[in-house]
């Protein structure tokens, strides 16, 4: 937690207490301060002894690298998976770096669907392969198809005339272990950050419905919607707030789908291999591999993690940037403030004044990210706004700046040039900067 400083100037006997923002504490009293290589990895500042040791087990199973059945411990590897732990994936609990090669994919995955909508809305699965590409086995099976790309450059001129260089990818699915259907949508995913989460799910439901606005009734360009998903513990429509795409009602559910589609890992909620139907499956009568227990326990971790605070807030360059960071409307989707709700199990994250930068909300974002593949209530062009918190310490946690939802962006500054859509007016209106107010701009973002 940061609390303000006395400071006695001279013989004056009043203190001098500076003004502090109100958003420097971004995660409400789960904040620490720092900026070091763990950050992320950190435990939320208020909680109790006995949510240490709930967050020191969860930090266990979180990490916990699972083997090929049968195994005394974590065993139920595969058949077919991404990769063998949660921390292979979110490294430090940040944003993946894009892989340097395809022998090492890192976070990087690709969902996969067929035109069309399964009994619940969602993606409809291809044949043979599911929802999403395995490109590893184990030993004796056959891994559904390896991963490669080309990259693509392109520029980006300035008003002023200066240029950036902008990246993105051309995906290709290779020697896949059958023949793939010719309506193939392919959506690449770079895993991302997992830190406060716990209170982004404990936002109530009511103040994010609160912001869509899917028709543009007041007319300021910005439409943002709400994904309706299946819940699968409780068997109905509810929100959709985690994912790329915001295709998951909660953190459970969003774990409980990555031990089955990311590990190959079934569990009460996904009690069925990823592979099923597939002649490459096990068959093994040893499902659900890990108990509710063991998922309740891991989905804890991101619950209860702490959430940096902002660095430099104070510095004149970075005052200017959160100035125009407003002026540009880019608080239109990443809406800066909310307060959570009453949380009778994890009462550490009730009414917390946070400070995330997301609307919870799809927006379009134009043709240059569009993936062209649905997802529940998301389009081919829309994505959740991601939230912007702890977002300057990229570099100092995984040594990279990948950003976007596949990695292309090499810096925060390619980042905003890759917006389109709802956002073109945003980008084109900081395209019109001068070089010292953009940097100003990126300075800001660096302090969250």
């Amino acid at each position: 937690m940061i609390l303000p400083m006395f400071v006695y100037i001279g013989c004056n006997p009043d203190p001098v207490i500076p003004i502090v923002d109100d958003d420097v504490m971004q995660g409400g009293e789960t904040t620490i301060e720092g900026d070091y290589i763990s950050i992320f990895e950190q435990p939320a500042s208020n909680l109790t002894s006995q949510q240490i040791e709930q967050h020191r087990l969860s930090d266990l199973a979180f990490g916990d690298i699972f083997v090929t059945s049968p195994a005394t411990i974590n065993a139920g590897l595969g058949p077919l998976f991404n990769q063998n732990s949660c921390e292979s994936c979110h490294v430090s609990n940040g944003r993946s770096p894009f892989p340097e090669s395809d022998d090492n994919l890192r976070g990087l995955l690709l969902r996969i669907s067929i035109p069309g909508e399964n009994e619940h809305g969602g993606p409809l699965a291809v044949p043979g392969f599911g929802a999403q590409l395995q490109t590893k086995s184990t030993y004796g099976k056959s891994k559904e198809a390896s991963l490669s790309w080309n990259e693509i450059v392109e520029i980006e001129n300035y008003i002023d005339g200066s240029q950036v260089s902008l990246r993105h990818f051309d995906f290709h699915i290779t020697s896949p272990y059958m023949d793939m259907p010719g309506e193939l949508l392919v959506s690449p995913r770079l895993a991302p950050p997992v830190f406060g989460l716990g209170l982004l799910e404990a936002i109530p439901e009511a103040d994010i419905m609160a912001l869509a606005d899917p028709d543009d009734a007041n007319g300021d360009g910005i439409s943002g919607k709400a994904n309706i998903v299946w819940d699968e513990i409780n068997q109905q429509s509810a929100l959709g707030r985690f994912g790329w795409k915001a295709s998951s009602p909660s953190l459970l559910q969003q774990s409980a789908a990555a031990y089955r589609n990311d590990m190959g890992i079934t569990n009460p909620i996904f009690n069925v291999e990823s592979c099923d139907g597939q002649l490459q499956c096990d068959s093994l009568q040893d499902d659900p591999e890990i108990d509710m227990i063991t998922l309740a326990t891991a989905a804890f971790y991101p619950t209860s993690l702490a959430v940096p605070s902002r660095r430099n807030w104070n510095a004149p360059e970075v005052r200017k940037g959160k100035e125009l960071f407003s002026a540009l409307s880019c608080g239109s989707c990443h809406h800066p403030k909310f307060i959570t709700g009453p949380q009778s199990e994890n009462q550490f994250l009730s009414n917390q004044t946070i400070h995330p930068h997301t609307d919870m909300l799809l927006h379009d974002m134009g043709e240059g990210l569009a993936d062209h593949r649905t997802d529940f209530k998301a389009d081919g062009r829309e994505w959740r706004t991601p939230a912007l918190w702890g977002i300057g310490l990229t570099y100092t946690v995984g040594g990279h700046e990948n950003f976007l939802h596949d990695g292309r962006a090499r810096s925060l500054e390619e980042a905003i040039l890759w917006h389109g859509g709802e956002a073109q007016k945003s980008k084109d209106d900081f395209k019109a900067l001068s070089a010292v107010d953009r940097n100003a701009v990126i300075k800001y973002l660096e302090s969250l």
